[in-house]
């Protein structure tokens, strides 16, 4: 195993964005090839051709390839199963990573993605970019100062369509469950970034919604419940709820109620629409995201959301899982 390269501070940093698979891929490409201090490369080895403008590779080993010292960073935005191993190549090969969330499929595959990392010195940052949206830094600034007193709950709701034209995500094979896996994740960092992981999950699932169009066995609705040591108690709906002629495609809100207040943010609450019309403004999160990840790489040291907090977020889904199969509530792994 390589350690981590020296970033030449002078060089625009080379990027290769590993899969086209996720819908974040088109986004982040577009913003990383207009960036002058970047050299991007996509590696589209699904054939899924959305993302124009760059230079696209046919293979992953194209990607590895592009430069003969190889890319300083990944981005990995391929289905969830992929994850591992690509990042375990990363770090074999020294090089910088953010990935996608959820981090892993399983646990043990979370584990051992940052475990690899850690060993060879490299950023491992987890793709949240919400953890940057003004209404959510706002939430925890107001959690932090007091001014809401003694939060004693919270009810969040991150719901959106089934997703359409990437089948993957509705495959509990290559997606590591449905609606529950693909919906949890972002409040539970919101959650972590403030209180740290839960005690215990409870949860519960359903096929009700677009049962006809979701793989075998993924759910399709889901509620979970989160209580830490201090007795505080958050839910997450978690569920694919949109209608398929919805404008966009979901949303994420979350509600804090403590005893001297309470505060609701709508971290995409910026924009401009009707019943078919869709146009956000305001700031741009992936944009946020990829600075601070561009940051780290140069600085050598992984900020926030670490691969640490995907790990803890993926503990958070695990225990769910558990808790629908056992129908009781389940202890969250220390991670």
């Amino acid at each position: 195993m390589l350690t981590a390269r020296q970033i030449d501070p002078t060089a625009p940093l080379k990027i290769a964005l590993m899969s086209c698979a996720h819908t974040h891929a088109v986004g982040y490409a577009g913003l990383l090839e207009a960036r002058a201090d970047v050299d991007l490369v996509v590696a589209d080895p699904d054939g899924y051709g959305d993302v124009r403008g760059v230079r696209v590779l046919p293979s992953y080993d194209a990607a590895w390839d592009a430069w003969p010292e190889g890319p300083d960073a990944i981005v990995v935005t391929s289905a969830n199963a992929h994850h591992k191993d690509l990042v375990l190549e990363a770090a074999r090969r020294g090089v910088h990573v953010l990935c996608e969330k959820p981090l892993a499929t399983t646990l043990a595959d979370a584990g051992a993605m940052v475990e690899a990392c850690r060993d060879a010195g490299v950023v491992l940052m987890t793709a949240f970019p919400v953890h940057f949206a003004p209404e959510v830094t706002a939430l925890r600034a107001a959690i932090s100062d007091g001014s809401l007193g003694e939060v004693v709950g919270l009810t969040g709701t991150n719901n959106g369509k089934l997703p359409a034209g990437r089948d993957w995500f509705t495959d509990v094979e290559l997606a590591g469950g449905g609606a529950m896996v693909d919906h949890t994740v972002h409040i539970a960092e919101i959650l972590d970034s403030v209180f740290g992981p839960p005690a215990t999950v409870h949860a519960v699932t359903n096929r009700i919604l677009y049962a006809e169009r979701a793989g075998e066995g993924a759910e399709t609705g889901g509620l979970v419940t989160l209580t830490y040591d201090s007795g505080l108690i958050a839910t997450i709906d978690c569920s694919w709820s949109q209608p398929a002629d919805a404008p966009t495609w979901g949303g994420l809100r979350l509600q804090a109620l403590g005893t001297g207040g309470q505060l609701q943010i709508d971290a995409f609450a910026q924009h401009v629409g009707g019943h078919d019309q869709w146009l956000p403004y305001g700031t741009n999160t992936d944009a946020l995201l990829l600075d601070a990840f561009l940051d780290a790489v140069r600085a050598g040291e992984a900020v926030d959301p670490t691969g640490e907090v995907g790990l803890r977020t993926v503990a958070v889904v695990a225990a769910a899982q558990e808790s629908v199969r056992t129908g009781q509530p389940v202890a969250v792994a220390e991670v």
